[in-house]
């Protein structure tokens, strides 16, 4: 396959195929996310179960996604991305399909585990692959480039959901991801080309069983707090000391890691790590509360929720497209509070939602999800503009697994919030005592991006001066 030229000025034609056979891949991933954030009121039901042990088959596979991404760069140093590609959506296929056989809500969140560690390198290795073909200069042009169409899946993920939640059961939220696996994996077949160089190294064994340990105790602690008094101290602080001896570990093994901690030593990426945590948190706490929202406090039907959720999708690509063509040119640091700002108006109109219209709701899902657009765009330009081209994959790994865990944190917190303020209500409550208990809600993930505000003067105020650091990649993959 042709070089692909690191002319800053150009996307050139093998890039822009890559990104093509990539993209479908990766949609299987988005696709499958929103449309399981609709479900979660079903599943409630079909299980008979609660929504805080509902929204495990969601946590599980984002905790099981994260467990995953650290072995992305071990995988492919190993066995090369194409392959590891291939393996991965043969996985995630896999999973889907035992997801869609699920007799109980434990089978599921097994099921959702097996299929998140499939789930978990899909986006990365996206990422990984084209920042190593794209360089720092083009970073952001790519990510917003790819983005679009890459969020059509999330803006049909709810109105499909919605409609086979509505017509064929939930069973088909999962079933449906084989034919998106199957074509994904006929294009990589075709199209993606083994590395020509391949250095193997030795897993970090210990690594594992320390980190991945720790991140699950942490969130299971989070989550059990406010039922039972010594178990969540005893998770809490059990996952709190694994964690230490997980830092220690992993500084005195330096790149021999399972996450490669020497990668803070570049202030640009440790910031940039930061926020990828609180945009983790950003965007998947709202993606638990909007579907039941719209379903509980406003009484609506699954089917017409899957389309009011529609909007949060467009207004993500929109912020792509914008942020991706002026992260390159004015810095991430503009782009990025410029999402931030959008995304809080977004969120602080759900905080004040009592009386609100259908119409104001959904521009407000709109600015959502342009301002989270935009902050992913900045976070990714910043990421790798001081990354040796050797560490990206190492790097991508680091990033996404801190954005997996901040998703679960949000996703696990704010199901206790929302648990906890619907539990005061006397029996089924008034719809005005709902409407309270989610806006409380809102609030907390509002939190999470006032927080952001606050980081966000750290991200670089303009673009990389050269692209010295990445002369010429190849879509060898």
């Amino acid at each position: 396959m042709p070089a692909i030229s690191s002319d800053v000025g150009r996307i050139d034609r093998a890039l822009l195929r890559l990104m093509g056979v990539l993209l479908v891949g990766a949609s299987v991933a988005l696709l499958d996310t929103t449309i399981v954030a609709v479900a979660i009121a079903d599943l409630t039901k079909a299980f008979d179960t609660t929504v805080r042990a509902a929204q495990w088959a969601t946590t599980a596979y984002l905790l099981a996604m994260a467990a995953a991404i650290p072995m992305m760069g071990w995988l492919t140093d190993r066995w090369g991305a194409r392959r590891v590609w291939l393996a991965t959506l043969l996985l995630f296929l896999v999973g889907s399909m035992l997801c869609g056989l699920a007799w109980s809500i434990e089978s599921l969140i097994a099921f959702r585990v097996v299929q998140g560690l499939g789930g978990g390198l899909i986006l990365p290795l996206v990422q990984a692959m084209l920042a190593r073909a794209a360089g720092p200069r083009r970073m952001g042009r790519v990510m917003g480039l790819i983005g679009i169409p890459g969020q059509l899946a999330p803006i049909l993920g709810p109105v499909l959901g919605g409609i086979i939640l509505g017509s064929l059961g939930w069973r088909w939220i999962f079933l449906v991801n084989a034919p998106l696996c199957l074509l994904a994996l006929a294009l990589a077949f075709r199209h993606l080309h083994p590395a020509l160089v391949q250095r193997p190294g030795a897993l970090d064994g210990i690594g594992a069983l320390l980190m991945v340990p720790a991140t699950v105790a942490i969130l299971a602690g989070l989550s059990l707090i406010g039922d039972l008094l010594a178990v969540p101290i005893v998770l809490l602080a059990g996952g709190a000391v694994l964690q230490v001896g997980f830092v220690l570990h992993a500084v005195r093994r330096g790149d021999r890691a399972l996450l490669d901690l020497r990668l803070f030593r570049y202030p640009s990426f440790s910031v940039a790590t930061v926020m990828m945590f609180l945009s983790g948190a950003c965007l998947y706490g709202p993606m638990l509360l909007m579907p039941l929202f719209y379903q509980q406090a406003r009484g609506l039907p699954v089917a017409e929720v899957g389309w009011l959720l529609a909007p949060q999708g467009l207004g993500l690509m929109a912020g792509l497209w914008v942020a991706g063509r002026y992260a390159d040119l004015a810095g991430p640091r503009i782009v990025a509070l410029t999402g931030t700002v959008l995304a809080g108006s977004g969120l602080g109109t759900f905080v004040f939602a009592d009386g609100a219209s259908l119409t104001v709701l959904s521009a407000a899902l709109v600015a959502l999800g342009a301002g989270l657009g935009g902050i992913g765009v900045a976070v990714s330009a910043t990421s790798y503009r001081d990354v040796e081209p050797a560490s990206i994959p190492r790097a991508t790994s680091l990033l996404t697994v801190v954005q997996r865990v901040g998703a679960s944190f949000g996703t696990v917190v704010v199901a206790l919030i929302l648990n906890r303020y619907l539990a005061t209500l006397d029996g089924p409550g008034s719809s005005s005592g709902i409407d309270a208990a989610f806006e409380r809600t809102f609030a907390w993930t509002l939190g999470f991006l006032g927080v952001a505000l606050v980081i966000v003067p750290f991200l670089p105020a303009g673009p990389p001066a050269t692209d010295d650091r990445h002369p010429e990649t190849r879509t060898t993959t």
